[in-house]
């Protein structure tokens, strides 16, 4: 599938892998439509990249449908990553016995899974509306963004695990939903990818380092450019579809 003057939907698009997301697609000729809740550097990476950025929490059905209707004023829409998400570490009962605060495990589930379902149903949405790009129907593609944390959740990882594996769980049927209308949809786990999470400076290079010796080969963190070619694969291979892929040096996560 062609890109070129056509609309993109990131979420999380202002940092991290969102951010490299957008860079790659806007090489290919897309013009990105930036939804995170940063306003700072949401304009920046959409102003660099000729854009436009939305102020959008995922879980918010205004919000998102503001983000659809601003990428439809750029062009056909072709694209949506899904790449905004939040992490959380509790054990599901900590050392002093009590349990995980079900609020917090709800919030993950709704910023990650629900965000993401929603963020789907509402540009596909938009998608069926517009005309085919080539002979076989196609109307767009969808890329989310899991983790091997829903394969290899770690100790404190239950919200974040399940939320992920729920994104891994919708990718099948979605796609089958979405094939009567053309619309392809794939879903990307990450390893460990050196974000803005981790922070900077000395220590946590040194942290960065130490987590980079788990990775089989090779052995660092990866980098967000690296999910990016994966995400520009995911939308221009016509023949992607349905499939969910892990990009992680190889990495199988140990309990903690």
């Amino acid at each position: 599938m062609e890109l070129e003057g056509a609309s993109v939907i990131v979420t999380g698009g202002a940092s991290g892998i969102g951010e490299a997301s957008a860079r790659r697609l806007s090489v290919l000729g897309a013009k990105p439509v930036i939804a995170d809740l940063n306003e700072e550097k949401g304009k920046s990476v959409a102003s660099e990249l000729k854009g436009e950025f939305v102020k959008t929490d995922v879980s918010d059905t205004d919000q998102v449908q503001a983000a659809v209707d601003a990428a439809l004023g750029l062009g056909p829409l072709r694209g949506l990553v899904n790449a905004a998400g939040i992490g959380n570490a509790s054990r599901t009962v900590n050392r002093e016995g009590k349990p995980f605060p079900l609020d917090q495990f709800e919030f993950v589930l709704k910023v990650n899974l629900i965000g993401t379902f929603n963020c789907i149903r509402l540009a596909a949405s938009a998608m069926s509306q517009q005309d085919p790009c080539d002979g076989d129907g196609q109307r767009g593609a969808i890329v989310n963004m899991a983790s091997v944390a829903a394969f290899d959740g770690q100790i404190g990882q239950a919200a974040y695990s399940a939320s992920k594996g729920g994104v891994v769980g919708l990718t099948l049927p979605v796609a089958r939903d979405l094939s009567a209308i053309g619309i392809r949809v794939n879903t990307i786990a990450p390893g460990l990818i050196d974000t803005p999470i981790y922070g900077s400076g000395e220590g946590s290079d040194a942290f960065k380092a130490n987590l980079g010796r788990n990775v089989l080969f090779p052995k660092r963190l990866g980098h967000a450019t690296e999910l990016a070619s994966m995400v520009a694969e995911c939308i221009t291979n016509d023949y992607m579809n349905g499939e969910t892929l892990r990009v992680d040096g190889g990495i199988r996560m140990p309990p903690k």
